[in-house]
This record gives C-alpha cells, structure tokens and sequence, in this order.
C-alpha cells in the first residue's frame, strides 16, 4: 500500500484536531453541534474584518427547517450592508430551529407506545444542556413571532409552538414547582443526568427519569403563560387550549403559587407550611437557601415568593420583583384564552387570574418601588415585605431592564426609566463595565462578566430616536464573539477571549429579533458599516 493512502486518515485527524471539524460530506454522519460550534473553520467566511465562519450545519442536519426563516434571511442579506453583522444574524436567528429543536412528535394515547393522538409535542434543548428549560424553551421559540400563523401542517411555526405548550403543560401537571425537563418517553432520546439530584434536598420531591432539575423560579410558569397567549394573539387557534389539558395546568399553577404567596410566620408565631423548600450540598452559596429550605422571612404582600431567580441562582429577599412583573402581566394575558372557554370552571379560573394578577401589581407598587438617592423612585430587584430590599439588576430574563420589552410598563413610565439608568450604571453592583463589553451581568458567572443577552435588551427598549444607544449594543456584541460567529452567554469585560459557552440558543434567537426588531423600526443603521 503506497504510504499516501494509509497516512491520508493520520493526518485529516490531526488537521481536524487542528483547525476543526469540518462539514459532512452528504454520505457522513451529522456531528453534534456542542463540538462542532466549537471551531473556527467552516467556510465560506465573512468578508468583514472579523471573517466570521458560517456556523449553520448542513441542510440534512438541520432538525426544523422552516421555509419562513430561509426567506427572512434571504431578505436581510438585502438589507444588512456589513458583512459580519449579517453572517452573525444568519448564523444566530435560526439557531434553535437548526440545532436545538431535539425531537418534535404526537403524544401517545394513555401513555401506550405507538399508539399516536393529534397532540402535537416539541422537546427543545437550551443548547449545550441536553435537557428542557421552561423559560429557555419559550424564549427560544418565541424568537420565531414573528413568522407564526395558523397552520395544522406538524412541519409548521405552529406546530412547534403548540408542541412546546402541550408538553410544558404535561411537565408543569407533574411537577409545578420545577424548571428543567428531560425528554419525553414519545421522543426515544436517552435521559440526561444530573449529578446534583443526590446534592439537593427538595420538597415535594421529584422523579429524576422525568425532571432534570427542580429549582422553584417563578418565571418558569410565568413562560408557560407568555408562550400561550403570544400563540392565541397571533392565531386566535383555540385547539391547544380546549382539546387537551391546559385548563387543568393552569389551576395546577394557581395552587402552586397561592401556597409560595403566604408569609413564613403565622398570627401565632409558628411557621407557616411552604409549597416547596429546597437545600443543597455545594459550595456555592447561590445554590442553596437559608433556614432548612425555606429562604429568607417574608411578610404577605400579596406577591409570590420564588427561591430562586431565572439566572438558577437563589434569591437573598424572596419576592424578586421582575418575576413578579412578569407573572402578572402574563397571567392577566392568559386570562383571555380562558375567557374564552365556556364553562364553570374556567370562568371560576378567570377570575381568580385576574385578581392574583391586580394583587400581585399592588403588592409591586407598595413594596417594590423605593427611593434611590441618586435616582429617585425605582424598582428594587428583591424585597421582603419587613422593608429590607435589594438593588440591583440581573442580565437574565425577566430582568428589569426589561419590564418595558415584557410590557409591564410603558418604555416611558417614570419609575422604569429611573430604573434602566440604576441598572446601566455603576450604582448596579452587577454592571460590569470595560474597554470589551459594558452590560449588566450577575452572580451566576460572577464579577466582570457582561453578558451580551442584556446588550440586547438594552437594545430593545431603548427609545433613543438617533438610534446611537441600539448601533453601540449592536457593534458591541459583534465584537465579542471571539471569531466564533455565535452569541456567548458571558463575556469578561476586558478580555473578549474570556468567555463562557459557545453554543446559548436563547441568546442568539434573541439577537435575530433584535435584528428584525431595527429592522422595523430603524432600518437606517443596518445601512451602515459596523467594522
């Protein structure tokens, strides 16, 4: 055998050591997506002076393709002048449709294998976590808004949407109180494991087989609720919430959170029983809670209680106020579907919806605004009913820099504008500011680390008429992929070669609407160069 032939192999392993995994060839197997982001290497590159790799896998192994988007994309490459602002955007917006939709499908009959229902399902992966996030999930398809209309088709937006809302309903019956999901027994994808199920202690307990985690964040629901009602507004389809189920997993949400809005101490002094406590072995002190699981003392305010924040860190004042923002604003939306279903027991739900929600909102003005020397009037992060609050913004969602983007407020109301100039600022002990990234970050990857998912809420709620504040956040986050071409979830604030994770799918869908968003409404700046 002549040496070429049987060294060949040698060395495309080491050059793929090197330089990458390159794309299949039509006959290979798709690689995963965890390692193959991972590289700097897939051509063709952009022609800006970044020279961004095209990160999108090859069609076969894309695992939803959606003619909309295609088209979407097609479009702004008419309209995207900079070269590397586009690749970035065609490598980001269709990110979780190419890599993290993991399985879509039909709900078997009584759980009897083979024996399909109409009940769409979707199993969507945060990105490099092999498991189902509530709020990621949501979040990562309500990217795609924008292109949703009705459609049975179980190829369509649609579908996804209705898949991701029937098995977040299944999940949330099960365990109300948890955030993370593994893949249903429909799809035949392995289970995930997560060594932390033996660390933690928490009550009611959970079957590991079917919750991959099971920490209480509020914002967890409140998602459920978001991606139900943007599916009704946009479709006015009635099917998902009256042929299956969603009924009874919204009573199974009011149960939850009624029994989280009580105070820890009774009239007579004992404590209170809790819906859920939780504890860990870690040495991290945001991944447990203080006394026995219960958290820090509360007073009733008529808010609800949530251990921990959407960042998976746990709160110090267990009323986190953008939580509650969220939850109200979506429950009242929700309340609208269920209006609309004509029996008693939903009317009886209708009705309590609406009153948590305006109680929740009175509990936020009464106890989550407070006076800031230098900025007057501002929603604090955390409160407790006793006066204790704590200040501060968090870059995950829902955050309070974007109270206005989840329409709680106005973009112009006083309070939130007092806040987002709190929140960008250095009176933030979580913003991170530097000469690579200034954006609000938090304790979860810790000091100096910015996270481009708040540059693009920034970006999204800022009202300045020059368009001067969205082109900054826009050139930033361009600047800080590391030659990657894909939104990280941190980036240390002096140094865009310190980052974490490679592959964030809410993070990137969230910079495609961001796009689609100055699309709309400043059209002018994707005219210019951002070199």
């Amino acid at each position: 055998m002549p040496v070429a032939v049987w060294l060949l192999p040698i060395l495309l392993s080491w050059a793929n050591r090197l330089w990458g995994l390159a794309a299949p060839t039509p006959e290979q197997p798709c690689p995963g997506y965890d390692e193959y982001a991972k590289y700097r290497n897939h051509e063709p590159f952009s022609e800006g002076r970044h020279r961004l790799p095209y990160q999108r896998p090859i069609e076969k192994c894309r695992k939803f393709p959606l003619p909309a988007v295609e088209n979407t994309i097609s479009r702004l490459k008419n309209k995207i002048a900079d070269p590397d602002l586009f690749r970035l955007f065609e490598n980001t917006y269709p990110n979780t449709l190419d890599t993290a939709v993991l399985w879509t499908g039909f709900a078997w009959e009584n759980g009897t294998r083979g024996r399909n229902t109409d009940e769409d399902l979707a199993f969507v992966i945060t990105g490099d976590i092999n498991a189902m996030w509530l709020r990621d999930s949501a979040n990562q398809i309500l990217s795609y808004l924008p292109l949703l209309e009705p459609s049975e088709s179980p190829k369509s937006i649609a579908a996804l949407f209705r898949g991701l809302i029937n098995l977040q309903s299944r999940y949330i019956k099960i365990t109300p109180y948890c955030h993370a999901f593994q893949p249903p027994p429909e799809s035949g994808i392995p289970l995930g494991t997560n060594f932390a199920y033996h660390q933690n202690k928490v009550n009611p307990p959970y079957d590991p087989e079917k919750t991959f985690d099971c920490k209480w964040e509020l914002d967890s629901l409140a998602s459920f609720l978001h991606i139900s009602s943007e599916y009704y507004n946009a479709t006015k389809d009635m099917g998902p919430f009256t042929r299956y189920r969603w009924v009874e997993t919204v009573g199974v949400i009011l149960d939850a959170v009624e029994a989280m809005r009580t105070a820890t101490y009774t009239p007579d002094g004992h404590v209170a029983p809790s819906g859920y406590t939780m504890t860990g072995i870690t040495n991290r002190a945001t991944e447990t809670t203080s006394n026995d699981g219960l958290g820090n003392p509360v007073k009733y305010t008529g808010m609800i209680r949530s251990t921990f924040r959407p960042s998976d860190d746990a709160t110090i004042h267990q009323f986190l106020i953008p939580s509650n923002m969220m939850f109200a604003r979506y429950l009242e939306a929700a309340s609208v579907i269920m209006s609309h279903i004509p029996t008693q027991g939903a009317t009886n739900l209708t009705t309590h919806m609406r009153t948590m929600a305006s109680e929740i909102r009175a509990g936020i003005t009464e106890h989550g605004i407070v006076h800031h020397p230098l900025f007057g009037p501002i929603f604090a992060f955390e409160v407790d009913g006793y006066g204790s609050r704590n200040l501060m913004d968090d870059a995950n969602l829902p955050s309070l820099l974007s109270a206005a983007m989840m329409g709680y407020v106005s973009p112009r109301d006083e309070v939130y504008l007092n806040t987002r100039l709190f929140a960008l600022s250095t009176e933030n002990p979580y913003w991170m500011h530097g000469n690579t990234l200034s954006a609000v970050g938090g304790p979860h990857m810790g000091p100096m680390k910015g996270w481009p998912l708040a540059s693009i809420v920034r970006a999204m709620t800022s009202e300045d008429g020059s368009g001067e504040e969205v082109r900054d956040e826009i050139k930033a986050i361009l600047n800080t992929t590391d030659g990657l071409g894909l939104i990280h979830e941190s980036v240390k604030s002096w140094d865009d070669k310190d980052w974490t994770r490679h592959w964030f799918s809410w993070a990137n869908g969230m910079f495609g609407q961001l796009i689609l968003n100055v699309e709309r409404t400043r059209p002018f700046l994707l005219e210019q160069s951002f070199q």
